[in-house]
């Protein structure tokens, strides 16, 4: 039976484009866990960021300082600062542009500090190269902030079948529509025990919390 009051973990969309395949990929990887949390004390949600229409940063206050020196002023900010303030860990699922994590990721990153301090990270990424490039960015990113980013960081490549005369693959023709193609599932499938193993990094982590003290894995 679970726990009374559950670990809450988000499983963040990263993705923010008017066409986009971060949904799905989403969609994917909550099919891979939800039945590791089944009669487990861990919940899991999915939160989008692009729900939030979070402008570049335009806060007078410094995250860091919020809220005890000093407090948001746009109802943007406070709505994305209380969503994520209310989680105990984050899968955070990221795609990669131009050898980097989209912008949008990064800016509403930007806009916390202690509400994601202490906390564990569990990031996944896809892309041409695996996404491994914006993955090493966040994880740079998010330690420096004094957050835990689990070792383990699947990675997930658009798959390399059918190519055309242009040598581009059908399945990275089909994320330009905003679909993820039946061949990248297929092989991401194959690879869905490196997503249970970095979640397994995640659980472990939050089980080990002790007193408000979290502890490394």
């Amino acid at each position: 039976m679970a726990a009374q009051n559950p670990k809450k973990i988000a499983i963040i969309t990263g993705s923010t484009r008017a066409l986009r395949i971060g949904p799905q990929v989403t969609a994917f990887i909550t099919s891979i866990l939800s039945p590791e949390i089944a009669n487990t004390p861990f919940t899991l949600s999915q939160v989008d960021i692009a729900t939030f229409k979070l402008p570049v940063f335009d806060e007078k206050a410094i995250p860091a300082a919020v809220p005890m020196y000093a407090q948001f002023e746009y109802e943007h900010s406070k709505a994305w600062s209380a969503e994520m303030a209310k989680y105990d860990g984050y899968i955070l699922v990221t795609a990669c542009y131009n050898a980097g994590p989209p912008a949008a990721i990064k800016n509403a990153i930007d806009y916390l500090y202690n509400e994601i301090k202490g906390k564990p990270f569990l990031i996944i990424s896809y892309g041409v190269e695996g996404g491994v490039a914006a993955s090493e960015s966040l994880a740079k990113s998010l330690l420096s902030m004094f957050t835990h980013v689990m070792p383990t960081k699947p990675s997930f490549y658009f798959s390399p079948k059918e190519p055309n005369a242009m040598g581009l693959s059908k399945d990275l023709q089909l994320t330009w529509e905003g679909k993820l193609g039946e061949n990248s599932l297929a092989d991401w499938d194959g690879k869905k025990g490196e997503i249970v193993k970095g979640f397994g990094e995640l659980k472990e982590f939050l089980s080990k919390e002790v007193a408000g003290n979290p502890q490394s894995v």
